[in-house]
């Protein structure tokens, strides 16, 4: 916008701050329409179809590119159909899904969005924190998952979680388990630094095993919904994923007091106690998924990965610019 030839100064003066609110205003029109356009991406449901229906044994995976669930497909454009809702974290199991969302702003906050069997939202809840594990059992009734409260990395020797339990069936949420009572070395142990994090159900969708942190040591926990009550099993446990059948753990367990790769993949047979480490020897920071009795799943370097749970074999791209492995399996029979 031109000031007209003899406009006087006065003039001259409101005509350059019109051109400056009208400039303005465009930025600012366009800044909420970005926003606006984010927004309704990132809350994008599922595609019609795409639901979790999508055989015994399919694999899910959080696509990287768009943030959507997706499932591995040869014959789709990228090797993948990415129709799922947005999540940073998800799981699923028999008729129901579990979905961390991160919601943009300070301080952090995340939604928790349960969904059906056909990806439709039935729940939704916005707690603290940033996704971290999220884990439904085996018969889709019970849902965990953590939040980190503050830091984002469990190398890191200082950060607080927050790990929560929703029954469906009754529609209770404990939101932070640190307050079950803990027997510790065969002592109840009171302590201010209490972590939980890594729920991993059995199928009784009472029992559970976690990671409990205390006093610079983290140990394997196993708990029981019914007695509220938990207690440790060994220690240098992480992220316990319990296989299909109930009888073994794969976990991550401490190698190195480095920030760089400190954990590795281990098996850990529960009757026997006996652990042996699987063919991974990279570091991995996530929570192993059972693809089936004999296989595991997990995030590395952007991408899902599998190993053989027996020790044997070599690592395997699973889905590249990808992470949470999910596969969904009906239900196991009362």
């Amino acid at each position: 916008m031109t000031a007209p030839t003899g406009a006087s100064p006065r003039t001259r003066v409101w005509i350059v701050v019109l051109a400056l609110l009208l400039l303005g205003g465009g930025a600012t029109a366009y800044a909420l329409r970005a926003a606006s356009g984010r927004e309704a991406a990132a809350t994008r449901p599922a595609d019609p179809g795409f639901t979790l229906a999508g055989g015994t044994g399919a694999l899910y995976v959080r696509d990287t590119a768009t943030g959507r669930v997706a499932r591995p497909d040869p014959s789709a454009p990228g090797g993948r159909t990415a129709g799922g809702p947005v999540c940073d974290r998800f799981h699923a199991a028999a008729d129901t899904a579990l979905c961390l969302r991160r919601r943009p702003g300070v301080p952090a906050r995340s939604y928790v969005i349960v969904l059906d069997r056909q990806l439709r939202e039935v729940r939704r809840m916005g707690l603290p924190g940033i996704p971290s594990r999220a884990r439904v059992s085996a018969s889709g009734n019970m849902l965990a998952w953590t939040m980190f409260a503050t830091g984002d990395s469990y190398a890191r020797s200082s950060f607080s979680t927050r790990t929560s339990v929703l029954d469906l069936r009754t529609g209770y949420l404990i939101k932070n388990i640190e307050q079950i009572p803990l027997t510790l070395g065969g002592r109840r142990h009171h302590a201010p630094d209490v972590n939980y994090w890594g729920v991993s159900f059995a199928a009784d969708d009472n029992r559970f095993y976690a990671t409990v942190s205390t006093e610079g040591r983290t140990h394997l926990v196993e708990g029981d919904m019914a007695n509220w009550s938990a207690r440790t099993l060994r220690e240098n446990v992480e992220c316990p994923s319990l296989s299909p059948d109930g009888t073994r753990l794969a976990f991550k367990k401490r190698v190195s007091a480095g920030p760089e790769e400190p954990w590795r993949l281990y098996v850990y047979d529960l009757a026997t106690g006996r652990e042996h480490p699987v063919a991974e020897r990279r570091g991995i920071d996530d929570q192993a998924l059972w693809t089936d009795g004999k296989t595991l799943a997990y995030g590395y370097g952007g991408g899902v990965w599998s190993v053989p749970a027996d020790g044997t074999g070599t690592p395997r791209l699973l889905a590249p610019a990808a992470s949470s492995p999910t596969v969904v399996r009906p239900a196991p029979a009362p």
